[in-house]
């Protein structure tokens, strides 16, 4: 069954989705209601999200660098595979989509990149925030620029020094520290 709850976080509402009680997205922003339709995210719950919403109140309050939920995202191979090596972005620190790509065996597919990143559905939990254009710049995120903005300052305050000291991913081998 398809559920979803809406909380509230610094950066606004968030819609929490899940089916049969696995996370598979969190969206920035209210759902959208098609004209009596509902939401395309089922039937509203307000049980069965209690880790995802603790795990989300404990990286606003800088006190995780990762999320250990169980999630399904629904794509397709190239963007689950893009996802997947964006999680291995260390907490505080960024990738370009040219270095994603690369990673990804192709430094021509970097728009690729940047399209399967802004179809991230799990918003926060997979950090594609960390991903930046050439230069540095803050190019889109699918929650806005200043979303975007906030999570990496989150990431780089002086207060969550701690977690960049010692939160690193699993495969740290092959991905920009």
């Amino acid at each position: 069954m398809l559920t979803h709850k809406i909380i509230t976080s610094p950066l606004g509402v968030l819609t929490l989705v899940a089916l049969d009680g696995i996370l598979t997205a969190v969206r920035l922003g209210p759902p959208a209601s098609s004209a009596g339709a509902g939401t395309p995210y089922g039937l509203a719950a307000e049980d069965g999200f209690e880790e995802a919403e603790r795990q989300l109140a404990e990286y606003f309050e800088g006190q995780r660098c990762c999320f250990t939920l169980p999630t399904s995202p629904m794509g397709t191979y190239f963007q689950r595979s893009v996802w997947a090596l964006v999680q291995c972005v260390g907490y505080g620190s960024t990738a370009s989509y040219k270095q994603v790509a690369v990673l990804l065996g192709d430094a021509a597919k970097a728009r690729s990149v940047g399209t399967a990143l802004a179809r991230n559905p799990l918003n926060i939990v997979v950090p594609t925030h960390r991903v930046l254009g050439s230069r540095g710049a803050l190019t889109g995120y699918s929650g806005g620029v200043e979303a975007k903005r906030y999570l990496l300052d989150l990431e780089q305050a002086p207060e969550t020094e701690h977690l960049r000291l010692t939160c690193r991913p699993a495969d740290t081998d092959n991905v920009p520290a």
